[in-house]
């Protein structure tokens, strides 16, 4: 079987369309930095769920945890989520040619749940379980929509600028959450007393950061209506259309075909999941390590912030420039590579200084290995197969996002300081570098024959 570029039909990769499929990036932040990472899962977190003490019945066990676990274990049983539906949904919109209707629906049922928030409350714990409720399933849903997206990636570019057009999408990503970030900070949050924000919105009720959620939902529905509409829908595979059930024995049937026939896509799926975990960890652990280990304070944590999103913004610019010259897999490890260095200074100096230096050092290369990883499983993915194949790449990573705070917290544990948790993501980074060497990089030409023997990588 021959891996070529979609249909005529399928295609537009004129300056337009990229803009507009970038947009829904921009947008997107709404979801990830505004509400699941920044301003609402901590008001859930530490406004709504304040009074949550003491033990929980739930189906007849009583469970004694903080608001925080509960949110993290949510958010968990989201991802399971995720990792079971996300291949087999990106493979039925492949089958049936709804790729683009399916980016509709998702973000739009996102968008509504994300509107939905507005109506929790901070003066009642019943709003605590409906918040976090709802915002596990908006990634769910979100992450629906993602896939679908990622997929769009070779009907919207070329074989010459696919690593531009991805190192694009991903900038325009952190654009877009420094710049709701800043709006909602100085417009929402920012302040003390009874009312908060240039907007002077009471809090009472929490109505301020609720009114956050309603303009997030408007932000990302505004900024993702123009890939609704230029680009194309791809068309029908021709094969069978199959039940649900049916769908995942499809799926088995071909990952272990794709195992016979092109065992190094595969193998990219594997290690992309390492390292992604560890480039995942770099922001989940920063603000964290930030204060507790090298001094700063949470205003400047939040300018860290910013400056972090502009760098990893920066360098996906470059890094997709860097990726159509010399092929994502040396941008990866090389960004790995620099980042694997940046976390070995940063365990033996000191002080915020250092950690503005070191720590944005990292950050800068996050976002090359991250855009580089999209455009590396784009070349490979089969004709007919991008969204399953970016199904499985949603899927892989969730199965192994518990190793990097597992290994963080390892390393805290043993050495009884912080600052051993720089360790643990330096050792993830380093681990999914090294599973990545043995991938083969993909050829300077989308087409290739996968029914040719492949060999071990």
């Amino acid at each position: 079987m021959i891996i070529d570029t979609p249909p005529r039909s399928a295609l537009r990769t004129d300056r337009r369309t990229v803009t507009a499929w970038g947009l829904w990036d921009w947008g997107s932040a709404a979801l990830n930095a505004v509400l699941i990472t920044f301003i609402f899962a901590v008001y859930l977190t530490d406004s709504v769920g304040a009074n949550l003490n003491g033990s929980v019945n739930l189906l007849g066990m009583e469970i004694d945890a903080s608001p925080a676990q509960w949110y993290g274990w949510a958010m968990g049983a989201a991802g399971v989520s995720v990792a079971l539906l996300a291949p087999v949904m990106g493979q039925r919109s492949d089958i049936r040619g709804t790729r683009r209707r399916s980016v509709r629906l998702w973000t739009v049922v996102t968008v509504l749940l994300m509107a939905v928030l507005v109506s929790v409350r901070n003066d009642d714990l019943i709003y605590f379980w409906i918040g976090i409720s709802i915002l596990a399933i908006a990634s769910v849903t979100f992450e629906l929509a993602e896939v679908n997206y990622f997929a769009m990636l070779n009907q919207i570019s070329t074989k010459e600028n696919v690593g531009r057009v991805s190192g694009f999408g991903w900038a325009m990503g952190y654009f877009g959450g420094i710049v709701l970030l800043l709006v909602c900070y100085f417009g929402f949050v920012a302040g003390s007393g009874d009312t908060r924000g240039f907007l002077g919105l009471p809090v009472e009720g929490g109505f301020n950061i609720r009114m956050v959620a309603l303009l997030a939902a408007v932000w990302f529905l505004i900024f993702a209506l123009p890939v609704f509409f230029r680009v194309p829908e791809i068309p029908p595979t021709g094969e069978k259309q199959l039940g649900f059930l049916a769908s995942y024995r499809k799926l088995f049937r071909d990952i272990a075909e794709l195992w016979r026939e092109d065992r190094n896509a595969v193998f990219f799926l594997l290690a992309s999941a390492v390292f992604r975990d560890g480039l995942a960890g770099v922001f989940t652990f920063g603000a964290i390590l930030a204060v507790s280990v090298y001094g700063l304070s949470p205003a400047d944590v939040l300018l860290f912030g910013v400056a972090a999103n502009v760098c990893s913004a920066l360098g996906a610019v470059f890094g997709g420039w860097l990726d159509d010259r010399i092929g994502p897999k040396p941008v990866i490890l090389g960004s790995l590579g620099l980042m694997i260095l940046a976390a070995a200074i940063l365990f033996f100096v000191e002080g915020p200084l250092m950690f503005w230096i070191f720590g944005l050092m990292l950050c800068l290369f996050v976002g090359p290995a991250q855009s580089a990883s999209r455009s590396y499983l784009s070349r490979l993915a089969p004709e007919g197969r991008d969204g399953q194949m970016f199904g499985l790449y949603a899927t892989t990573g969730r199965s192994v996002s518990w190793i990097t705070p597992l290994v963080f917290g390892w390393f805290v544990g043993i050495f009884g300081d912080d600052r051993a948790g720089i360790i643990g993501i330096g050792l993830v980074l380093l681990i999914g570098a090294l599973l990545l060497l043995g991938v083969r990089q993909p050829t300077g030409d989308t087409a290739q024959l996968i029914d040719a023997p492949a060999s071990r990588p």
